[in-house]
């Protein structure tokens, strides 16, 4: 899996529990074998999308709270995207 890829996973687990997108994007994006974001983007629904849209931000910006540039900018390629 792409290593942007692999920082959404992660991050969409924190958001199975409580949120059923949530679930359905991670099963989504474990389910199949995207290559690269871009596949993925195009894979959701504007309801996915919009999920995505409130909580990258917010995961961006720990991200860069926590100092871990890399991941800011991995995730911050995935929302760029859903535009």
């Amino acid at each position: 899996m792409d290593k942007t890829l692999g920082y959404l996973r992660e991050i969409l687990s924190n958001y199975t529990d409580q949120y059923d997108i949530g679930k359905r994007i991670y099963k989504k994006l474990v389910g199949h074998n995207f290559h690269g974001e871009g596949a993925f983007v195009k894979a959701l629904d504007q309801e996915e999308i919009d999920f995505l849209d409130r909580i990258l931000p917010d995961e961006i910006n720990y991200a860069k709270e926590e100092q871990d540039s890399e991941r800011a900018r991995q995730l911050n390629e995935v929302y760029e995207l859903l535009f």
